[in-house]
Formats: structure tokens, sequence, C-alpha cells
């Protein structure tokens, strides 16, 4: 039997029953559909949270205290005490893969002014915390290195919680805004970035100088975290790998042995690249 009798039986079976060939045509092409649309849908998913990490910085590397624990319970960041200012320190002047790092600590509440109040939350960050997040000044200045010196209560407002203390569109700079109790003077505004795409306020925030933060509001001397951008993403392993190697003998913990294992971590050290 040759292809074309082969063709016409085929064609004879389809037309005899219509209604089955039409379902059976119906079903592949809806499977098709649906396999291409959850493609379609992936890929999105994944471009979207993509977009959202490089919204935060550039080629950045976060550290934060405790030990990687992926797949079961960690403990809050913030309540661990293995990161020091002697960390950011050592970081800074050792590792020489990163053109910017910044200690960062943070506390979330209540910022009045006049009748006006708004929830948010205040980081204590440095001047390089801008680089490494992308942000920029639109209106006054950042604060200074003297103001992190002397702890100084000034601050720099995202441009939400602008909006929010002051709807009546005056410039903030220059007023006093308090936080909780303590008085913090205005000395810039964040330009504005606007939501990502997972919908979260890039502008619901409020910077400070770190040492401000931690000493006249959390009253602590350990970090929430530090923030750093690698030169370049191509060294941007190297700097992990050399700030692992900081931290670690920073904090003391001992090197594998013929008789021992090597001590845990106390730290966590993830690149842009990961949290894709």
């Amino acid at each position: 039997m040759n292809f074309t009798n082969l063709f016409k039986i085929a064609l004879r079976a389809i037309f005899a029953s219509k209604m089955r060939s039409f379902l059976t045509a119906l079903g592949i092409i809806i499977g098709i559909a649906s396999v291409i649309t959850m493609l379609a849908i992936g890929q999105g998913t994944k471009k979207s949270i993509q977009a959202n990490i490089s919204s935060m910085g550039s080629n950045m590397i976060m550290i934060t205290p405790g030990a990687d624990v992926r797949g079961g319970v960690r403990q809050d960041a913030s309540s661990m005490e293995t990161l020091k200012l002697t960390d950011y320190e050592a970081i800074k002047e050792q590792c020489d893969y990163i053109s910017a790092i910044s200690p960062t600590v943070s506390k979330s509440g209540q910022f009045i002014y006049g009748n006006e109040n708004t929830p948010s939350s205040m980081y204590g960050v440095n001047q390089d915390y801008l680089t490494i997040r992308q942000l920029s000044i639109s209106d006054g200045e950042m604060f200074t290195e003297t103001d992190i010196k002397t702890s100084a209560k000034v601050c720099i407002l995202g441009q939400t919680v602008v909006d929010n203390l002051f709807p009546n569109g005056s410039d903030p700079v220059g007023k006093i805004v308090r936080f909780g109790s303590i008085p913090f003077r205005v000395v810039g505004v964040l330009k504005k970035k606007g939501y990502n795409s997972m919908g979260m306020d890039q502008d619901d925030l409020v910077l400070a100088p770190y040492t401000t933060v931690m000493k006249r509001i959390l009253a602590q001397t350990y970090l929430g975290g530090i923030n750093c951008s690698a030169i370049t993403e191509d060294v941007s392993s190297k700097a992990q790998e050399q700030i692992s190697e900081i931290l670690r003998k920073n904090h003391k913990l001992k090197d594998a042995t013929e008789n021992s294992e090597a001590d845990s971590d106390d730290f966590t050290i993830r690149s842009q690249e990961e949290m894709q």
C-alpha cells in the first residue's frame, strides 16, 4: 500500500468522525498553547525577578550575620551579633575587588512632621550606599563624613516619605522631622525610583549615618549587614572568596586540619547573581 492510498484512508477516517477529529485537534492545540503560555510566564517571571535584583544595585554583594541555612530555619539576622564595625573596616582595607562598601543597620518606626506622620524604615549607612544601591540625591545633599564621626541627627528622605510628611509640596530640606521622639534635620531628598515589578515601593525609606542609628536609636555595637559593590561582575566571586577569608580570620574561625573539621562560618555572603 503506497502513501497516496494511506493518505486517502486517513482522510476518509477523519471525515467519517468529524466531531472526534475536531476534539482531538482541539486538544492538541490547547496542549501546545498551554505549554507555550507556561514557558512565556516562566520567562516573564524570571525577567521580573532579575529586574528587581538589578534595581537593588550594581554588582552587589550582601554580607549578613549568621550561617547560611538554605531550606532550614534561620534566626532573624537583625538579632545576631556576629558582624561588627571591625569587620566592615577590615573588608574595606583588605579586599582588592570591591569599589564601594557600606555597613547597614535599620529600624522601622513612625516619622512625624507637624500634624503629619507616616510609617517607614530608617537605614543607617554611609555615603557609598548610594553607589551600591544606585540611588541619587534630587534635592539637598548627602550627609558628610563629619556627620558620621559625630553621629549627627541628619537624614535623607525617600520620595514617598516626603509626599506623606509634606503633602502641600513644601521643600523638606532644612526641616526637622522626628523618628519617634528623636529629631532629625533633613539634609537631602532621594531621586524617585518608583515601584519595582513586585510592587515594592523603592522610595519608602529614610537614610541616616550608620553611627547615628547604632548609637542614638538602636544602642548597639553590631551591624545588621554589610553591602559591597564588586569592581566588575567578573571579579565578584574573587571578592566573595577574599571577604570570606577576611571574616574567618577576624572571627578567629579555625580551618580544617587532619584531625578536625573547619569551624562553620558565622556569616553569609551572597552575590547579586545568587539572589537571581
